[in-house]
Formats: structure tokens, sequence, C-alpha cells
């Protein structure tokens, strides 16, 4: 087993974007083999079926999709979306609306789209979205991660089984460096201190960031437990996940990888 120590996610954005577009057939290779019926199962987000979850991805690829080409439509659309009162404003509506293969088609397209307007982008090229803007990698990283969030969602609520891949690092990364995000959407301040974190890949390596915070406060683990709790898809204590240290434990509480306000993640024994 090899160890990399603190290592910082430097892939190129075509690299990026191939690792979504992979992550995406993924997803795909579940939702071709669902009956009808299966669209309408509900998912462990409360309130979301498997439709729902990707009516969501659809409709967030079309509006990055205009964050990378036309900042100016996006931000009337994203001042609509802010605007807005209802809940279905956000495609929900729209798949609900669709027959399966049509929301199938929908995500792809709206994927394909995205795809086609990062790849030609700088790697540090700044894009608008809902909250600071984001350099093209990050953002499509944070689609990456979206995509994998949801369709854990859509895996749990139909029992299919997906194999972990190195993918996972990208999650992981996002994970570790959101901790300051994690407080603030809580409004809590950050308290002072590293975590170190060391989480083994599926590919038996070992993945580490903050080796300088040294062994007082430390998460270590599988990639795949520390991705689940830092999306909100399982609960710490439904892992195996190894927290040490007041200041990790306090973290991997309230610890977010994703963007808007506090998730309510899922409870203890869901997935026992």
């Amino acid at each position: 087993m090899t160890e990399s120590s603190d290592v910082q996610i430097v892939d190129p954005l075509q690299s990026i974007c191939d690792d979504l577009e992979a992550e995406t057939a993924e997803l795909v290779r579940i939702l071709v083999k669902l009956p009808p019926p299966g669209w309408d199962v509900p998912t462990p987000a409360v309130g979301w079926t498997v439709r729902d979850q990707i009516s969501h991805l659809a409709f967030f690829d079309e509006t990055a999709t205009l964050a990378a080409t036309d900042a100016e439509a996006f931000s009337t659309s994203a001042k609509t979306l802010m605007e807005s009162r209802d809940p279905d404003v956000a495609g929900l509506a729209r798949g609900r609306a669709m027959k399966p293969m049509a929301l199938l088609s929908w995500l792809t397209s709206a994927r394909g789209a995205m795809l086609a307007a990062f790849r030609p982008l700088d790697a540090k090229t700044r894009l608008p979205w809902y909250g600071p803007p984001m350099a093209a990698t990050s953002f499509a990283t944070a689609r990456l991660m979206e995509t994998w969030a949801h369709g854990q969602d859509v895996a749990d609520a139909v029992g299919a089984t997906r194999t972990p891949t190195d993918r996972l690092r990208h999650i992981a990364h996002i994970g570790v460096r959101a901790r300051p995000f994690s407080y603030a959407t809580n409004r809590r301040d950050v308290p002072d201190g590293l975590i170190r974190v060391a989480l083994r890949g599926p590919a038996g390596d070992v993945w580490t960031w903050n080796d300088e915070a040294g062994d007082t406060n430390t998460v270590t683990g599988d990639a795949i437990d520390f991705c689940l709790v830092v999306t909100q898809r399982r609960h710490v204590a439904d892992t195996a996940l190894r927290v040490h240290g007041p200041l990790a434990t306090d973290w991997i509480a309230i610890a977010q990888a994703f963007a808007g306000a506090p998730g309510t993640g899922r409870a203890p024994g869901q997935f026992a």
C-alpha cells in the first residue's frame, strides 16, 4: 500500500471532464435498466423520486452551460431562480411531466452540451455560479461531485450497486477543502487548527491531506465512506471512518461538500 502526501488535485480541465463523462456513463448505466415505474421510486432525499434527482442534474447542467457561454443570460436565470418561491422551478416540474426516456435524453443532452462548453475553456477561467465564481476546473469537479452524490441517491432507491473508482479522489478533495464552508453555512466560526485526513482509495493507495496537522485530529478510513459522509449520503455512525480528536469530531458532524444551506443528511441506522 502506497501513500501520497497532502496531494493537491491539479488535474487539467480535460482530465476532469473525462472523469465527469465517465461518472455520467455510470449513472446512465443504472437508468437505462429501470422500468418506467422505477423512475417514480422515492429516494432517500425526502420528497424526491428518481426522476426528481435526474431533473435536478439536467436543469443545473443547462444553467452551467449558460454560466460557461453567456454570463449575462446566466445572471438573469439565477435571479429568477433565487427569487422564485416555487420549489419546482429548478426543473422538477419539467421532469415530472416527461416520460422516462425523454427525461434520460434531457440529462444526456444537457450533460453533453455542458461538457462541450467546458472543454475549450482555460482551466483558470472563472465562471459565475449561485455563490462565488469558480475556476473552470473547480466548477467541473463540483458537477462531478453532484453527479456522484445524486447518483448515490438513485442507486440506494433502486438497489443498484456501484463500484468505487479513483474519481472519488475529486469528491474527497472538495470535502476536505470545504471545511470552512461547512462552518460558514452553519453560521459558525471555523475552529483554529488543521485536521489530517488519510483515505484509502479503491486501488489500495492512501490519499492524504494536511499531513502537517499530525495525529491529534484525524479522519481515516476508506475514501468511499468519507465521500458518502461529506455529501451527506450516510451518517458517519454507519461507516467505518475513524474520527479522532475534538476538531475532527466537531467537523465531521457538519461536513458538507455541496453548496447551499446545511443539509439534513441521513439518520443514523438508515442504511445499517
